[in-house]
């Protein structure tokens, strides 16, 4: 009887233990994805200088300014009394402003607002300049590379935040983008006051005609490099890219590359090699709607390591020297491609020359493809 009493209490004890053990396997095991991911991300710190948070939000605000712009648009569409005013202005914009093939809406007041310096001051983002630039020609600057969204291509040439005019004194600058973001109620008069025109031959054309002292610049990759953006890469999309050297010696504008350090780094893109379902989709994509949506990421507001805000890492903007053209209206297809000979061999001294001081971090060197 003692034998079975103590055995039973021994069995009592021992399956005691182990429910303890399950239990507290059971209790732990959901919380280790929230701690593994908590010791993941780095958090930023409760105190942050206030310059650095202003930084953040002008650069927040402006990644979805589209989306705001189309929220304030919709709100105001939500008031019946403004009805008539926004079927104007809508009107206007598709038939009546030619604003964007012109580049005539460009605000000196505007692109030197304080918000902008806030804007370029987080990356940080500046400008080098090799030599001068006379204001009795116009210019065609090709920005490299294209990155994932091109913030230093904004910092640069759509504000004053690194003193374009100050270095460039009387060349009136024109970022060219995509004509669709033209189409964007309200944020179309944001970046026409920067300066900022259509990509279309057609806006080329118009602004180079205006002569001495204008200048276009054209983020030549286009959405095919942006998809090749990667930290520590510089492949640019470049040997078959005839139309922005043609656009030059049409209108004898000198030939200005510019290799901007540090604009593929930061953001950090997925794997989407040739061949690959991703890489095919984005290709498609782009056939159809001719922009691509590359699947990047980068910090968020309140972590170093996991969001959608570009890295706090620095972008310089090397701008070198001219490659002076002849001007032809039509000019042979031997001509385009010595200019771009001599334009390629230019960008690969600006990179060889800054590449050790700009970009200490590569992981491979320039390259030139298709």
């Amino acid at each position: 009887m003692d034998e079975g009493h103590n055995l039973s209490a021994f069995s009592r004890s021992l399956s005691a233990s182990s429910l303890r053990g399950r239990l507290t396997k059971l209790t732990g095991a959901p919380l280790r994805p929230v701690a593994a991911l908590h010791a993941n991300i780095d958090f930023v710190p409760t105190k942050i200088p206030r310059k650095r948070r202003l930084q953040m939000m002008v650069v927040a605000v402006w990644s979805v300014m589209i989306v705001i712009c189309c929220f304030v648009f919709l709100m105001l569409c939500s008031i019946p009394a403004l009805w008539p005013f926004l079927i104007m202005y809508l009107i206007w914009i598709s038939c009546i402003d030619k604003s964007p093939v012109y580049g005539n809406r460009l605000s000196p007041w505007f692109r030197s607002l304080k918000i902008w310096r806030y804007f370029a001051d987080y990356y940080p983002a500046s400008l080098l300049k090799e030599c001068d630039l006379p204001a009795d020609r116009p210019y065609v600057f090709g920005y490299h590379p294209h990155g994932i969204i091109g913030m230093g291509a904004l910092a640069t040439f759509a504000t004053e935040a690194t003193g374009f005019s100050k270095a460039f004194p009387e060349i009136k600058p024109h970022l060219l983008t995509l004509t669709n973001n033209f189409n964007v109620p309200l944020y179309r008069e944001i970046i026409m006051a920067l300066g900022i025109s259509s990509v279309s031959r057609e806006s080329c054309s118009n602004i180079l005609s205006r002569g001495a002292g204008q200048a276009i610049t054209i983020v030549v990759g286009g959405a095919a490099e942006s998809l090749s953006a990667r930290p520590g890469t510089a492949d640019l999309t470049l040997k078959r890219r005839l139309g922005f050297i043609k656009v030059a010696i049409q209108h004898g504008a000198d030939l200005v590359p510019v290799f901007s350090f540090g604009e593929n780094d930061i953001y950090n893109q997925m794997p989407n090699e040739k061949g690959t379902t991703i890489y095919a989709l984005q290709k498609k994509f782009q056939s159809m709607f001719g922009f691509t949506l590359p699947l990047f990421h980068g910090r968020g507001l309140l972590n170093y390591n996991l969001g959608l805000m570009p890295y706090r890492r620095r972008i310089v903007s090397v701008i070198g020297r001219p490659i002076h053209v002849q001007r032809c209206e039509k000019p042979p297809l031997e001509e385009v491609e010595r200019v771009q000979r001599m334009y390629i061999e230019e960008l690969t001294r600006i990179w060889n020359a800054y590449k050790d001081e700009f970009a200490k971090t590569r992981l491979r060197e320039l390259s030139i493809v298709d």
